[in-house]
Parts: C-alpha cells; structure tokens; sequence
C-alpha cells in the first residue's frame, strides 16, 4: 500500500457509478481511499473542514466527482494545498459541459486538474501517477501498466494484419 491516501469525494450519491471506476482502479493499484459525500453547496462547511484536514489526515490527492454546477472540486482545492483532480459528471441537461466547465475554469492560484466527463479511471490513475512521485513500487505497477497496454496494441495491430493479408487487403495501392 501507498503511505498516503486517495480522498475521493462525490457532491451527490447520484456520482457513484461514475466513481466506482476511479475506485476499482485505486484498488487494483492497491491505494487505500475514503470516499465520501459532500455537497459544495448543501454542506460547504464540511467539505472545507475536509480539504483543510485532508494533508494532516494522511491524504496525498483528493478527486472531486461532481455534476451540473460543479463546484466541489473548486471549493475543495480552496482549502487545501493538497492536488485536486475533478471529474465532471454527466448530467441529462447538458451531457456533462456545464461540469466541464465549472471543474476546468478554475481562477488563478486555485488550480483543478480536470479529466474528460465521466473520466474517472484517469483520475484514479492520474492519483496513482501523483502519488508515486515518491513510491517506488506504485512507479513500477505504472511502469508494468504501460507496457501491457503497448503490448495490446501491438497484438490487436498484428491480428489487423494478419486477418487483412488474409484477404488481400493489406496494403492500400
């Protein structure tokens, strides 16, 4: 396990299938996580008290889920020196630009790294890569990551080609 932890904070319970994925990937990279919800604003005082007790809490990076106004990520990297990841949830009103938004446009000195909507799983990796800044052994399961993602690649690459030369189809003339 990583010495630090990964906060991971939700505005509504409405965000946690969106979470789940961050979740299962902190988990396969064997980083212990809380999760929680906390509402921006339904309990801006909580979520404050959280970001600004997050470090001494033994926490190294908070992601921030939220949807529609979005202001969680925002008000979290307010109160705390801590990095802070946001993920804009989708929503049916605008497909998750209204979140988008309100994650990425943060104001000077109160930075939000923002992924794509709903893109949990690279905010959990984006953590991951954070945190093993200083964890060798967090450094070498990205390192592995990686590389087992180029050699799919490569497989699914040369099964294309095999089954194009089969059929003549391989080279474009």
């Amino acid at each position: 396990m990583s010495a630090k932890k990964v906060a991971v904070i939700m505005g509504s319970d409405s965000d946690l299938p969106v979470v789940k994925k961050a979740l299962g990937e902190l988990k396969d990279y064997g980083v212990e996580y809380e999760c929680h919800v906390m509402s921006a604003h339904r309990t801006p005082g909580l979520a404050c008290e959280f970001a600004a007790s997050a470090k001494k809490n033994g926490f190294g990076v908070i992601i921030c889920a939220a949807g529609m106004a979005a202001h969680l990520a925002g008000i979290i990297a307010a109160h705390t020196t801590l990095p802070v990841i946001g993920i804009p949830c989708s929503s049916k009103n605008f497909d998750g630009m209204d979140a988008l938004l309100a994650t990425v446009q943060m104001p000077s000195g109160v930075p939000v790294a923002t992924v794509a909507v709903d893109g949990a799983k690279n905010a959990a990796i984006l953590a991951v890569q954070i945190l093993a800044l200083n964890d060798g052994e967090l450094s070498d399961k990205l390192e592995k990551s990686k590389r087992e993602m180029a050699e799919a690649i490569s497989e699914k690459d040369a099964k294309l080609q095999k089954e194009l030369a089969s059929d003549g189809s391989s080279r474009f003339n």
